[in-house]
C-alpha cells in the first residue's frame, strides 16, 4: 500500500478526536465529509482504513484542510527522531541555536508542557486513533460486508489503533483511551487515570489471531508483525515469559506481509535503500514514496525534511539530527573485535571538530564497528556514493561547536537513484525510503533481551551473534571510492577505515552472568539501532535513563555548547509532559478530564 492510494480518500474521514479537534468540530462542519451511512459499505470501509494507515506518516489533518508543510511535520514525525534519538543521546538537534529551540529544550528535559512539540505528537498520533475508530464505527454500520472482510478490517484497524496507543503510551504514559464507542461529543472528557497497556494488547491480539500470514498488498499488516508488536508491548510491561512464547514463534515462523522469511537482510544498508525495501528484515515499516504527483513531498518522510547535511551539501536544507560523539566512541571495538561496552568514551573517535574544510585531515585509524559508517556522515569516509564527507562544509554552526561534526546517514538517498527516489517538491528533501518501526534485527535483540531476562544467557547470546555476524561480513564494510573525484565509478577493494568487528566467543554471556548479559544486549541495541528513534524509550524501560544520560551531559558538553545545562530526572523526565494545550481544552467548569505527569505541575 504505496502512499498514492492515500491521498484520495482523506477528505472521507472524520474530524479529529483530538480534544482541540473534538471542541472545534462542534462549531464548524466538515466541508466535503461523506456521511457515515454512505461510506458504509466495503468500498467505504477500505477507504477509511487506507485513511487509517495514511496518518502513520504523521502528517496531520485538521479537519478541513492538510497542513503539508510546517512544524506539525517534524513535531510528529513517526520515526522519533527527535522524542527518541536526540532525548536518548544518540544526536544532538543540529543546526544552530536559533533555529528550532524547542527540540534543544527536550533534548536538555528542562521542556515545561506548554513546548509545542508534544501538542503536536499528540494531536497527530490521536488523529491516527480517531481514523481507526471512524473506520471500527462505520464498519459495524455495514451490512453488505462479507464475514471475511469484516473480520480483516477490524484486525487492521485494530493492529493501527495498537501501534497509535503503543506510541502515546510510551512517550506520554497517562493518556485517555478513546475507542469508537465514544461519542465525539464525550472524547474530551475521558480521563487519562487508567492503564491502557491491557488495551493495547487486546488491539494486538485481536490482529494477530485475525490477520492472514500474507498479504496481496504488501503495505498492509500482516498476522506476524501483529504477533511482534505485541511480544513488544509484554517486553515493555516486562512480562518475559509471555514475550518468550511470541518471539520462539516469530522467529522460527514469521514472514513478512509479502511473504518472506523473517532473516536479516546481507547488506545492513538494505534497510536504508529504496531501492531494496521491504525485504526479509521489514516486520512493520511505514510505506514512503516520492513524487507522488501531489507536488508535495508529505508522502515522502516529511518529517525527517530537516535531517540532511547543510552548507555545500547538495541536500540544500537543512543540518539537522547531527550524531553526537558518545554514539560515534560507541563503535570503537577492542584488540578482539568486541565493543568497550562500559569505557567507550575513554576511546574516543578521532573527529575533525575545529578543522576547516580546505585544511587536511585523516580520519581515525583505530578499530572500529563498520556499522560506524552506515549511520554516521564522518569527515574523509564516503557518504554513500555522494563522495567523501567534506567535514565542517555540511556543518551549519561554525566550528562545529554547536552540535559537533557529524552528519545523520541512514535516512539520506543513493546519488544513483535520486532521480527515483529523491522529492524535491519543497524547500527541504524527501525521500522515498521506508520507515522502519520494527525490522528484524530489533527482533531478535528484543528476543535475546527477552531469554537473558528468563536467565536463558546462551540463546540470548545466540540472537546477539546473528546481528554482529552480520555486521561483521565484508560486504557491510564501506570501501573507499575507486576514483575520488568520480565516486559514482565504483569502489576500490581498500576498507574506508580499520573495521574489526567479532561475534561474542562461546560461552561469554554465561560468564558475564544475568546482568552482563543484559548490558551487552543493550549495548547491541545502541549499535544496530542507532539514530532509528528507539533509544530513549530503551533507557527508560530498562531503567538506566537517569544514570546513561546524565553521564551522557557530563561527557558530552564537553565536546559541544548545545546540551549544557542538560539533567535527566528519575521520576519526571520518563515520560514527557501532557501537553498544557490538552489539559486547557479539556476542560470544563475549572476541571480539566486530563492529569498532569509528576513533576510537571
Amino acid at each position: 500500500m504505496k502512499k498514492t492510494q492515500y491521498i484520495a480518500i482523506l477528505a472521507l474521514t472524520a474530524v479529529g478526536l483530538t480534544f482541540e479537534a473534538c471542541k472545534e468540530s462542534l462549531e464548524i462542519p466538515a466541508q466535503g465529509a461523506l456521511s457515515d451511512q454512505t461510506l458504509a459499505t466495503q468500498s467505504g470501509v477500505d477507504a477509511l482504513l487506507t485513511g487509517a494507515y495514511a496518518a502513520l506518516d504523521g502528517q496531520y489533518n485538521n479537519g478541513s484542510a492538510l497542513n503539508l508543510s510546517g512544524s506539525d511535520a517534524w513535531q510528529a514525525s513517526p520515526s522519533n527522531w527527535t522524542y527518541g534519538s536526540i532525548a536518548g543521546g544518540e544526536a544532538h538537534k543540529g543546526s544552530d541555536g536559533s533555529d528550532q529551540p524547542a527540540i534543544d529544550a527536550i533534548a536538555k528535559f528542562t521542556s515545561d508542557p506548554s513546548n509545542g512539540f508534544f501538542n503536536g505528537k499528540w494531536r497527530t498520533v490521536y488523529e491516527g486513533v480517531n481514523r481507526t475508530n471512524s473506520t471500527l464505527r462505520v464498519l459495524a454500520q455495514a451490512t453488505s460486508i462479507t464475514d471475511a472482510n469484516r473480520t480483516s478490517f477490524t484486525a487492521q484497524a485494530r493492529f493501527l489503533r495498537g501501534h497509535y496507543y503503543f506510541e502515546l503510551k510510551k512517550l506520554f504514559n497517562k493518556v485517555p483511551w478513546i475507542d469508537e464507542t465514544v461519542a465525539t461529543a464525550a472524547a474530551s472528557a475521558q480521563p487519562n487515570t487508567d492503564d491502557i497497556w491491557p488495551k493495547i494488547e487486546a488491539d494486538f491480539k485481536y490482529a494477530m489471531d485475525n490477520l492472514p500470514a500474507t498479504q496481496s498488498d504488501l503495505g498492509r499488516v500482516n498476522k506476524w508483525a501483529a504477533a511482534t508488536y505485541l511480544a513488544k508491548a509484554y517486553l515493555y510491561e516486562h512480562k518475559y515469559t509471555e514475550a518468550k512464547a511470541l518471539f520462539d514463534q516469530i522467529v522460527s515462523s514469521g514472514v513478512t506481509s509479502n511473504g518472506l522469511k523473517y532473516a536479516l537482510v546481507t547488506k545492513f544498508h538494505d534497510n536504508f535503500d529504496a531501492a531494496t525495501e521491504n525485504n526479509s528484515e521489514s516486520v512493520f515499516v511505514i510505506q514512503m514514496v516520492a513524487n507522488d504527483g501531489t507536488g508535495t513531498i508529505a508522502s515522502a518522510n516529511q518529517g525527517d525534511m530537516l535531517n540532511f547535511p547543510y552548507g555545500n551539501s547538495p541536500f540544500r536544507c537543512c543540518g539537522f539530527f547531527q550524531p553526537s560523539q558518545d554514539l560515534a566512541n560507541s563503535y570503537r571495538t577492542d584488540a578482539t573485535g568486541l565493543p568497550y561496552v562500559d569505557a567507550y568514551n575513554t576511546h574516543p573517535v578521532k573527529n575533525d571538530q575545529g578543522v576547516a574544510s580546505t585544511q587536511a585531515f585523516t580520519p581515525d585509524a583505530d578499530n572500529l564497528d563498520p556499522r560506524i559508517d552506515w549511520t554516521i556522515g564522518r569527515r574523509g569516509i564516503p557518504y554513500l556514493d555522494w563522495g567523501n564527507h567534506p567535514g565542517a562544509d555540511w556543518i551549519r554552526s561554525p566550528g562545529q561547536t554547536y552540535a559537533g561534526p557529524y552528519s545523520p546517514k541512514k535516512n539520506i538517498y543513493m546519488q544513483a537513484t535520486q532521480n527515483q527516489y529523491a522529492d524535491n517538491h519543497s524547500w527541504a528533501p524527501g525521500t522515498a525510503i521506508n520507515l522502519n518501526v520494527i525490522r528484524y534485527a530489533d527482533v531478535l535483540l528484543m528476543a535475546a533481551e527477552t531469554e537473558a531476562q528468563l536467565g536463558n544467557l546462551t540463546q540470548a547470546q545466540t540472537y546477539v551473534n546473528l546481528v554482529r555476524a552480520r555486521a561483521a561480513n565484508p560486504v557491510n564494510y564501506v570501501y573507499k571510492y575507486a576514483n575520488d573525484a568520480t565516486p559514482l565509478t565504483g569502489y576500490s577493494t581498500t576498507p574506508a577505515a580499520n573495521y574489526k568487528i567479532a561475534v561474542y566467543p562461546a560461552g561469554q554471556f554465561a560468564s558475564l552472568g544475568k546482568d552482563g548479559a543484559l548490558k551487552a544486549i543493550y549495548f547491541e541495541r545502541k549499535l544496530e539501532l542507532a539514530t532509528e528513534g528507539h533509544r530513549f524509550f530503551d533507557l527508560v524501560r530498562w531503567g538506566t535513563a537517569e544514570t546513561t544520560l546524565n553521564n551522557f551531559f557530563t561527557y558530552e558538553s564537553t565536546v559541544t555548547t548545545d546540551i549544557r545545562g542538560g539533567h535527566f530526572t528519575a521520576g519526571k523526565n520518563d515520560y514527557f509532559p501532557i501537553p498544557q494545550r490538552q489539559i486547557d481544552l479539556s476542560t470544563s467548569s475549572g476541571k480539566s478530564s486530563l492529569t498532569q505527569n509528576p513533576g510537571y505541575n
